[in-house]
């Protein structure tokens, strides 16, 4: 049995925003340039406190993704990323390269993708550990799998106790909340009227999405009739709020694997 390895997947965009849009200063190449050095030692400190023998770095490749297809109002309230940001990432992609990373930016999908896919195929070979820093909720999906996440940001591993604390159900049931209460910062509609305790609830109930909709859908109360009313957005939701498990990432575990520099 060869020795196991362990694979850091970070969720690139996730890290630059949250540095970026931690400075109340006004959008410029100066405050881009400044939060991309802070970033990048965010970026050296997850990789010394883990340790891994992999790491990929997902980023999102930008522009319309499979999501949009699917439904074109997704994600229309979200703020675009600042031109200066924007703008400042190549040079970003290509230090991170530098220090030994493989930055992976896919076109038509999304960075959480590409890391689902890049993790789940990690555990399904059992490789050893997958680490996931990120604070993307979507993502928590992977626990129930067998991989961690890490919030770079406060310190602190999300596992499966977290998400059920966090969320009112086991990680493997994530995706069937998300559908059902919807996901705002995404544009992820969900059914009207159904928040996250109330989500919860259900899923604890009945087990599941689909046991939802066969046995609550048929109450005839206003949360029966809503269900059956607004099927088919729900169907929308649960698609888009889906992590896509077959992108072609173009890389070998060999090209992922990382010394410190």
């Amino acid at each position: 049995m060869s020795k196991q390895g362990k694979l850091l997947a970070i969720d690139g965009l996730n890290i630059v925003r949250r540095v970026y849009e931690a400075s109340p200063e006004p959008d410029s190449d100066l405050k881009a340039s400044i939060a991309l050095r802070h970033a990048f030692s965010s970026f050296r400190n997850v990789l010394e406190a883990h340790a891994p023998t992999h790491v990929l770095a997902a980023f999102d490749y930008g522009g319309p993704n499979w999501r949009h297809t699917l439904y074109p109002r997704y994600r229309e309230g979200r703020a675009a990323m600042p031109a200066p940001l924007r703008e400042a990432l190549p040079e970003f992609h290509e230090r991170l390269r530098q220090a030994g990373l493989q930055v992976l930016a896919v076109p038509e999908v999304e960075a959480d993708d590409v890391i689902a896919t890049g993790v789940m195929r990690w555990l399904r070979e059992g490789r050893g550990a997958a680490i996931v820093a990120t604070t993307d909720k979507d993502l928590h999906i992977l626990i129930a799998h067998g991989a961690l996440v890490w919030d770079h940001f406060k310190n602190e591993w999300h596992d499966d106790a977290w998400v059920r604390q966090r969320f009112g159900v086991a990680p493997e049931l994530l995706h069937d909340l998300l559908a059902l209460m919807g996901d705002p910062t995404d544009g992820v509609p969900g059914v009207s009227k159904i928040g996250m305790k109330t989500a919860a609830r259900l899923l604890n109930a009945y087990g599941s999405l689909d046991a939802v909709v066969a046995g609550a859908g048929i109450l005839k109360t206003p949360l029966g009739e809503r269900l059956r009313a607004e099927r088919e957005i729900l169907d929308i939701s649960r698609r888009l709020v889906e992590l896509k498990l077959d992108v072609r990432l173009g890389v070998t575990w060999n090209m992922l694997a990382y010394e410190s520099h």
